[in-house]
């Protein structure tokens, strides 16, 4: 007997077993009506995955028509605006989209390398609710206006939290209680910190926290999967508000949208950018309130090039682009200008290609831009934002490519540094074209609602222009650096020295000639001037030799005189 039949013999005989047993039980209980066709089916299937074919394909497809997780279903929910990562960006760089140090929302939620945070969560939690807790230790209308507080906030969470859930593309495992706990806790511990923020100025450290934690605070609260809904912020922000003490600087002019783009202000600019201004200049304008939906949605905004007609039907032009602009040092080559812009009312995002000052020349406007480590976390996560979201603009991604188009090299960094366009606070030149180059990977541009399309459009336009073509040219292979181009000067005059010299040896030639002729006759004579000569002497000289040998003198007498001007006069 083959093996293949030992191995069905062998379980032909537990098929056996579990049929016997399974009689066995059923005369047993009595009681039991429906338990043969039940245990039927039992056994059939066991039977067919006992000999290698796993369930049958009606009842995978049943499965799929009814499945029992409908996740996937909830993240089409016209609510959902805090997604998952992607697979694919989230292999690129994990650290830019996991947190760090603290956890906000559910997808992160008791993860153990975070709970370290927790305390200082309840400590801002005391601090929004008690805040004159030495002081009104023993008063017992303290006690109750807290109890009193923290209650309607607690009603005010759950009555949230049914289109709280909707706002995540994946469904939530936590019961009731701890989703509106954690809604509690986190979004307290946020405006906590944006109050001890200010006041500190959002110059210095907040004296709950220590020094090192504030940089990645920062960066973990604006990744994308590490949000609350900002409705849920706002209604937070508002029942806390007569907690302030007397000791505090007012708040009242500060909406929570300008408290976060202030805190937030150093991810974009840097802390040599931070300076006083009044809330007016980060609240945000024609916005409506149902428009943003969660903190790294308020700075995308933000930074949009069109953020101040967000709500308004006319909204800036946006086309098809095909094409990537060249790198910053062809363009150099071809004549384009670099200029940077500090002026306040740019966005950051707002780049112009025109004329320069008196009509001369192209300029390629760019604001300024600050690279550091904690960049790529910010970019990052907004592309992500754009790629999941279906109605949030990829200006971010535009804006990207473009500066992936221009960075190529180590040089085209140093470039961008030389005119002020672009600051870095890494070790080399080299690593920020690393940086810069490795943003998009992993993402696909957006070609068909691109908002630099024109810009793109008309510096690939001038390149290509015949002006362009030459001047870049000329540039790359005979004026690269300075010690190339003097070498090129010097061969154009010496070239230019020796054409004066020719000239000059024609003219020579041809005042001994007393002839006026055509140029092409100028040039023969000019050209052919020495060989003729040459040539005509040594006729001249052989006819004479000749007459001295045979002794005639009368025909020595009859030879013509012998110069150079016979001997051209005679071969011409």
């Amino acid at each position: 007997m083959g093996k293949g039949n030992h191995i069905f013999a062998s379980r032909w005989f537990i098929l056996q077993k579990i049929t016997s047993t399974c009689k066995r039980r059923f005369h047993e209980s009595s009681s039991c009506t429906t338990l043969p066709t039940f245990d039927a089916k039992i056994l059939a299937r066991g039977f067919h995955e006992i000999c290698g074919g796993g369930t049958s394909l009606t009842e995978e497809l049943e499965d799929i028509l009814d499945p029992e997780d409908k996740g996937w279903e909830s993240s089409t929910n016209s609510m959902t605006c805090i997604y998952r990562v992607p697979s694919t960006m989230r292999q690129v760089n994990r650290k830019a989209f996991d947190p760090s140090i603290v956890s906000i929302g559910p997808y992160h939620y008791g993860v153990e390398s975070l709970q370290e945070m927790e305390k200082l969560k309840h400590t801002y939690f005391r601090h929004l609710f008690q805040p004159n807790y030495h002081d009104q230790l023993d008063d017992e209308v303290a006690v109750l206006q807290k109890k009193k507080a923290v209650n309607d906030a607690k009603k005010a969470m759950e009555e949230l939290e049914a289109v709280a859930r909707s706002c995540y593309s994946e469904q939530s495992k936590l019961k009731s209680k701890e989703f509106v706990k954690m809604m509690l806790i986190d979004g307290c511990f946020i405006i906590g910190l944006l109050r001890d923020s200010l006041q500190s100025d959002f110059e210095h450290t907040p004296s709950i926290i220590q020094r090192w934690m504030l940089p990645t605070l920062r960066r973990d609260l604006i990744k994308l999967e590490n949000q609350l809904p900002l409705f849920v912020l706002r209604k937070l922000f508002q029942l806390t508000q007569a907690g302030t003490t007397c000791h505090e600087k007012p708040i009242a002019g500060w909406e929570l949208e300008a408290l976060a783009l202030r805190f937030f202000k150093p991810l974009l600019r840097g802390h040599d950018d931070v300076l006083t201004r009044p809330p007016q200049h980060y609240a945000p304008k024609h916005c409506q309130s149902s428009s943003i939906k969660h903190f790294l949605d308020l700075f995308h905004y933000r930074i949009s090039p069109d953020c101040s007609t967000r709500s308004v039907v006319q909204l800036p032009r946006r086309g098809k682009q095909t094409k990537q602009i060249l790198s910053i040092q062809e363009l150099k080559e071809a004549g384009v200008k670099l200029k940077f812009t500090t002026d306040p009312t740019r966005k950051p995002l707002d780049i112009t290609f025109g004329r320069g000052s008196w009509g001369w020349g192209k300029v390629l406007t760019i604001p300024r831009i600050h690279i550091a480590d904690h960049r790529g976390t910010l970019f990052r996560n907004m592309v992500a934002f754009e790629k999941c979201d279906p109605n949030c603009h990829q200006d971010v991604t535009s804006y990207l490519f473009f500066l992936d188009s221009l960075i190529n090299s180590a040089k085209d960094v140093g470039i961008l540094h030389y005119y002020g366009v672009l600051h870095h606070s890494l070790g080399s030149n080299r690593e920020v074209a690393k940086l810069v180059n490795n943003l998009c990977k992993e993402v696909s541009p957006d070609v068909s609602k691109s908002y630099l399309y024109k810009v793109v459009r008309d510096v690939n336009e001038y390149y290509g222009s015949k002006y362009g073509k030459i001047r870049g040219f000329l540039v790359h292979h005979h004026f690269s650096s300075w010690l190339v181009g003097i070498s090129t000067l010097a061969a154009c005059l010496a070239l230019y020295l020796a054409l004066v010299q020719t000239g000059c040896s024609v003219a020579s030639a041809r005042e001994r000639l007393h002839e006026h002729t055509t140029f092409i006759d100028f040039l023969k004579e000019a050209l052919l001037y020495g060989h003729i000569s040459k040539w005509g002497l040594g006729n001249a000289r052989n006819l004479q030799q000749k007459a001295v040998v045979s002794g005639s003198t009368e025909n020595m007498n009859h030879l013509p005189r012998i110069d150079m001007q016979y001997c051209v006069y005679y071969l011409v």
